[in-house]
């Protein structure tokens, strides 16, 4: 039985090992990963930029409204 779960456990050993290697051979697989990692950081930095130049508007904004709205009776 151990001699089963030996063989077992050196096998899978061995796919990890070969799906590691082909993974890292893979240019091509990898190239789209980075792509994908970028595009999603320049989200992010757009959104980012945005609500930092429209922050400042919409809180002048939010206080005249407000500053308004106890004037209404």
């Amino acid at each position: 039985m151990w001699r089963r779960v030996l063989e077992l456990t050196r096998k899978a050993n061995l796919a990890a090992v070969g799906f590691v290697r082909s993974l890292k051979n893979d240019e091509r697989g990898l190239s789209g990963v980075v792509v994908a990692i970028l595009l999603i950081l320049v989200a992010v930095l757009a959104i980012v930029l945005i609500w930092g130049f429209l922050s400042g508007w919409l809180q002048e904004l939010w206080e005249q409204i407000t500053g308004q709205a106890g004037s209404i009776s």
